[in-house]
């Protein structure tokens, strides 16, 4: 038995050495570049009658909270589409929002992980429209918490009839 006892001893010291090699001889990770750096967006939010507002905000990722949905991340990291924190369009709207002092509201879709914008300037689409967003001039596949934004793209969110 103490034969046996010597040489799992003798097993582990010698896997553990292998092991402690390994990384030691492992490249080190390269720091991750920060990806929620804040970039300056062209937000316009087109009603049913004309622009509700129009102007340069910068953003990024960020806890975005409405009167419907409450608090919630929305910086990209929503259902999984980036791995790291980026600038969003519905982040975009919320900082439009406060700095200018409009509001706006959405409800909160867990199945989604993201907002759905109901409401801005007072304005919603009950049940004949809704508010669709576009990054230059593309409708953005996913939801505006999960679509990363760049400096200089283009945003919209638009009242768009059924």
């Amino acid at each position: 038995m103490l034969l046996s006892t010597t040489r799992r001893a003798a097993v582990t010291t010698a896997a553990l050495s292998l092991a402690l090699t390994g990384l030691a001889a492992a490249p080190t990770a390269q720091a991750t570049p920060n990806t929620n750096a804040p970039v300056t967006v062209r937000l316009t939010v087109q009603g049913p009658n004309g622009a509700l507002f129009q102007g340069k905000i910068r953003t990024k990722g960020h806890e975005v909270t409405t009167a419907s949905g409450g608090t919630h991340r929305c910086d990209g990291t929503n259902n999984g589409a980036h791995l790291s924190k980026v600038p969003t369009p519905t982040a975009a709207l919320d900082d439009a929002a406060r700095k200018h002092h409009f509001t706006w509201d959405g409800t909160w879709y867990a199945a989604f992980d993201d907002f759905s914008v109901d409401t801005i300037k007072n304005v919603s689409g009950g049940g004949s429209a809704y508010w669709s967003i576009a990054v230059n001039g593309t409708p953005t596949p996913v939801g505006g918490c999960q679509f990363k934004l760049n400096t200089g793209d283009r945003v919209s969110f638009t009242w768009t009839s059924f």
